[in-house]
C-alpha cells in the first residue's frame, strides 16, 4: 500500500470515529445457561442442545468446569462469570487474579478449545439493593484480572466487561438518562476501561419486572406489538419497554462522552410460571418479539439502524434450586424446561424455524409420588412443609400454572418433587404412609408432574441450594401453606 492510500484509509477512519457511526453488523442471538438446578443435565447434552438449536453464543454465570469442559471444541463463543463475592479477593491481589486467569480462561483457550470471548467481571454489582458493598472493588478487580490476561497473551482475544442492571441509571425521559448519582465516577472511569480494551458495555433488561412491580405499569408497553400508552420524548415516540429502557443507558454513556459505545444485552427475557402475567402465551409473544425487532436491524430513536451488538436471552434452561426472594417467576425463566424440552414455538432466527428438543435425556423411571386417596390428610401440613423447603413447589402458588389443581392436587405435586428430588428413593415417598407411589401420570392439563434427570450432580445442586430454599420457606411461614391447603 503507498502512503498515499494509507493516509486516504487513516483519514476515512478518522472521519467515521469522529462522526459518530457505528459498524452496522446483524446481532447475534445469544443463551444465558444457569445451573442451579435440582435435576441437571449432562453439560454434554446441553452443547448438543445447543448446538442442535445453531445456538453460537452462550453466558455462564461463572467458570463452571463441567460445561468449559463440554464446550471444548464446540466452535460456540462463550462468557464466563465471576462471582460479586470473588471481587473483594481479585481486587486486592494480582495473585488471585493470575491464579484465576490461569485455572479458568487459559487452561481452556487452547487448540480445540473452548472459545471464550468475554469475562463477566461480577453480576449487576451496582445493584442498589447491594447498598454498594461490592462498588469499591470492580474498577481494581478489571485492572488486576486485565493485567493477568495480558501476561497469558490473551488480552487482545478475551475482552472484559461488567454486566450491569438497568437500575444503574435513571429517567423521566430516555435523553435525560444518566447514572444514578453515586455511580457517575465509578462509572465514568469503568466505561473508560471498556472503550480503552474494545470492551462492550453489557446491560441486562427486564421489563416484565418493570410490569410486576407496577401496576400502573401497562402492559401493552412491555411487548413490542405497539402500545396504546407510547411514551413521546420530543420528536422521539417510544413504542416499547425495552427500546425506552435501552436508550435511557445511551443517554446516559453520552453524559459521560461515551455515547457512541456498543452496548451488549446480557439477560432479557419473560417467565412461564410462578406469577400472574407469566405464562407461556406472554413468554413467546415477548421473545418472538424481541428477537425480530432486534434482527430486523431497526435500532431505537436514538440509535437507528443499529441494535445491540448482541443478546442474550434469559434462560437457556429453568433453574428449579433459584431462590425465589425475588417472586416465584424466577424459577421459569427457561425457553426449555429443566430436561431441555422447548415450552413453545420460538424462532431465533438461526436458522430454525422452531426450537429443537435435547436428545437423549436419561429420565429416570416414569413414577410419581402422590398422595394415597384413602388416607385421612388432615395431618399434613407439615409434610407439605418439608417437601417444599427441599423441593420447588413454586407452580401451585397463585398465578402458577398448578394453582388451581385443589388441595389434594396440592399435596401429591409437593410429594412428586420431594421424590423426584431424591432421585425417586422409595423412603422419599412416605409421609408417614400418606404417599404412594403411581406409574400413571397425575398431570393435569397445563400442570406437569415432572420426573427427574439421572444426574450424579443434582444432590450436589441440592445440597448447595437448600439453604436458601429453607430461608425462603421460614420467611414466608404459614402463608405458602395456607395457600396451598
Amino acid at each position: 500500500m503507498s502512503r498515499l492510500s494509507r493516509a486516504l484509509l487513516y483519514l476515512v477512519l478518522a472521519i467515521i470515529l469522529l462522526s459518530g457511526s457505528f459498524p452496522v453488523g446483524e446481532s447475534a442471538i445469544g443463551v444465558n445457561w444457569g445451573t442451579i438446578s435440582f435435576h441437571r443435565l449432562k453439560p454434554s447434552t446441553v452443547v448438543d442442545l445447543l448446538k442442535e438449536n445453531k445456538i453460537k453464543r452462550v453466558k455462564l454465570f461463572d467458570a463452571d468446569q463441567g460445561a468449559l469442559a463440554a464446550l471444548m471444541g464446540s466452535g460456540i463463543e462463550v462468557m464466563i462469570g465471576i462471582s460479586n463475592e470473588m471481587l473483594s479477593a481479585l481486587s486486592s491481589s494480582t495473585d488471585a487474579s493470575d491464579l484465576w486467569v490461569r485455572q479458568n480462561v487459559s487452561r481452556y483457550v487452547v487448540k480445540g478449545g473452548a472459545d471464550i470471548r468475554y469475562v463477566a467481571v461480577g453480576n449487576e454489582p451496582f445493584l442498589t439493593s447491594y447498598s454498594g458493598q461490592f462498588q469499591s472493588f470492580v474498577v481494581p478487580a478489571l485492572l488486576n484480572l486485565q493485567q493477568s490476561l495480558v501476561k497469558a497473551n490473551l488480552a487482545g482475544y478475551v475482552k472484559l466487561v461488567v454486566p450491569c442492571n438497568a437500575d444503574a441509571y435513571e429517567s423521566s425521559l430516555p435523553s435525560q438518562g444518566a447514572f444514578r448519582p453515586e455511580l457517575t465516577q465509578i462509572m465514568t472511569q469503568l466505561v473508560s476501561f471498556l472503550n480503552s480494551n474494545g470492551s462492550p458495555f453489557v446491560v441486562n433488561i427486564y421489563p416484565f419486572l418493570s410490569l410486576y412491580g407496577n401496576s400502573d405499569f401497562p402492559q401493552d408497553y412491555a411487548f413490542f406489538e405497539g402500545s396504546t400508552h407510547p411514551v413521546t420524548d420530543g420528536s422521539n415516540v417510544y413504542y416499547n419497554a425495552f427500546d425506552g429502557n435501552f436508550d435511557t443507558l445511551v443517554a446516559a454513556l453520552n453524559k459521560l462522552g461515551y455515547g457512541q459505545m456498543p452496548i451488549v444485552i446480557g439477560e432479557v427475557g419473560w417467565p412461564t410460571d410462578g406469577a400472574i402475567g407469566a405464562n407461556l402465551t406472554a413468554a413467546r409473544v415477548f421473545n418472538q418479539g424481541l428477537i425480530n425487532h432486534v434482527l430486523s436491524n431497526k435500532g431505537t430513536p436514538l440509535r437507528p439502524g443499529v441494535p445491540p451488538m448482541d443478546i442474550y436471552l434469559f434462560g437457556l434452561l429453568d433453574e428449579g434450586a433459584k431462590s425465589v426472594l425475588p417472586g416465584n417467576f424466577e424459577r421459569h425463566w427457561g425457553i426449555f424446561s429443566f430436561d431441555g424440552q422447548a415450552k413453545y414455538a420460538l424462532n431465533l432466527g438461526l436458522g430454525n424455524r422452531l426450537l429443537k428438543n435435547a436428545k437423549n435425556v436419561e429420565y429416570l423411571p416414569s413414577r410419581w409420588c402422590v398422595a394415597d386417596p384413602i388416607k385421612d390428610l388432615t395431618n399434613v401440613a407439615n409434610h407439605l412443609r418439608i417437601a417444599c423447603s427441599a423441593a420447588d413447589c413454586t407452580t401451585l402458588n397463585y398465578g402458577g400454572s398448578c394453582n388451581e389443581i385443589g388441595a389434594k392436587g396440592n399435596i401429591s405435586y409437593a410429594f412428586n418433587s420431594f421424590y423426584q428430588l431424591h432421585m425417586q428413593n422409595a423412603q422419599s415417598c412416605d409421609f408417614d404412609g400418606l404417599g404412594m407411589v403411581t406409574f400413571l401420570d397425575p398431570s393435569v392439563g397445563d400442570c406437569r408432574f415432572p420426573v427427574g434427570v439421572n444426574d450424579h450432580k443434582s444432590s450436589l445442586a441440592f445440597r448447595s441450594c437448600h439453604r436458601w430454599t429453607t430461608i425462603w420457606t421460614s420467611i414466608l411461614g404459614g402463608m405458602w401453606f395456607s395457600l396451598m391447603l
